[in-house]
């Protein structure tokens, strides 16, 4: 059945999104529409603040700055897309459409995975090693940081969406997915995928593997030299220089190990659960932690709310 299909190639993908549940579709349209709509102003706000406040232009506050801008960048990729399939059932979208969403969002991913690891480098540096460092994270060094940080995710994600379009897609090119993830795609292909697994196994470490490594290294430092601290308001001060960027990353990884690491259901009522939990648990994923992080370092740092607020008493007075 297969080579018979091999003479007419798949040129475009049709979107199963969530036809198959019609009355959760209205309902997750103005729910993830609402967070969609959140995550753009959060993130917008902080990204001004950290532009336009002279008081924050440090590099914890430059990474801080990429990673709302990563955020809207990433949301921005799936989101319209998962939000158009809720109004349309069985949405089309082209080949090159389609590739150009799973670049993007793996390469948004990709980025904020090395981002992380390099703002827990930043603040292992401030507090554990707090004289040296306006040396150790000068202008020179925090901005090829950020850098390298996008150029990696996206030379990951150029090699994946290389490695995928060049598969052969034949016969059934139904996506059962809320937009062109990338496995969902690699599904579909009527060809040996095995380079495609390796490669991503490979990433798996690059990205998950190696960042964590270098996040928990920094925190056993971090803990241990702020229970050296004699003073408890010192301590407190300096825990709360990381804390949000802590919350962070439990919460980015947290979701993502959780997303990747449940059990597979065998029983058919369970495998209907879990097709619907395959699609929303990633869409969710998508637009909480974007939608959670401005908050988190809005409501857990002084210097931000305060930037918050001179921003809009400008704004104010110049009308």
């Amino acid at each position: 059945m297969e080579k018979a299909n091999w003479s007419s190639p798949v040129t475009g993908f049709i979107i199963m999104g969530l036809s198959a549940y019609p009355k959760l579709e209205k309902m997750f349209f103005v729910l993830i529409l609402l967070m969609y709509l959140v995550i753009l102003l959060g993130n917008g706000v902080l990204i001004l603040v950290t532009i336009f406040d002279s008081r924050l232009h440090t590099p914890m506050y430059f990474f801080l700055g990429n990673l709302s801008f990563l955020d809207i960048c990433y949301t921005t990729s799936s989101i319209p897309l998962a939000l158009d399939g809720f109004l349309t059932p069985r949405k089309t979208i082209s080949f090159s459409a389609c590739a150009v969403q799973m670049f993007l969002s793996f390469a948004m991913g990709a980025t904020e995975c090395v981002l992380l690891g390099m703002m827990a480098f930043d603040r292992y540096v401030a507090i554990c090693n707090p004289l040296r460092y306006p040396v150790v994270m000068s202008k020179a060094a925090y901005v090829p940081m950020a850098v390298s940080s996008w150029a990696i995710g996206g030379t990951a994600s150029v090699v994946h969406t290389s490695l995928i379009i060049q598969l052969p897609f034949c016969g059934n090119n139904v996506i059962n997915h809320l937009a062109c993830e990338l496995l969902a795609v690699l599904k579909l292909a009527c060809t040996d995928i095995s380079i495609n697994v390796i490669s991503m196994g490979v990433t798996n470490v690059v990205f998950l593997g190696v960042p964590v490594l270098l996040i928990f290294v920094s925190y056993v430092f971090i803990i241990v030299t702020i229970l050296r601290i004699p003073s408890a308001e010192g301590r407190r001060k300096a825990f709360s220089t990381c804390s949000a960027h802590f919350t962070v990353v439990v919460i980015f990884y947290g979701t993502l190990f959780f997303m990747y690491g449940k059990p597979k259901s065998k029983d058919p009522l369970g495998a209907e659960k879990q097709d619907l939990s395959d699609k929303l648990i990633p869409l969710f994923y998508g637009v909480v932690t974007p939608m959670l992080n401005p908050i988190i370092y809005s409501l857990r740092n002084k210097d931000v709310k305060a930037a918050m607020r001179n921003l809009v008493s400008q704004k104010c007075f110049t009308q």
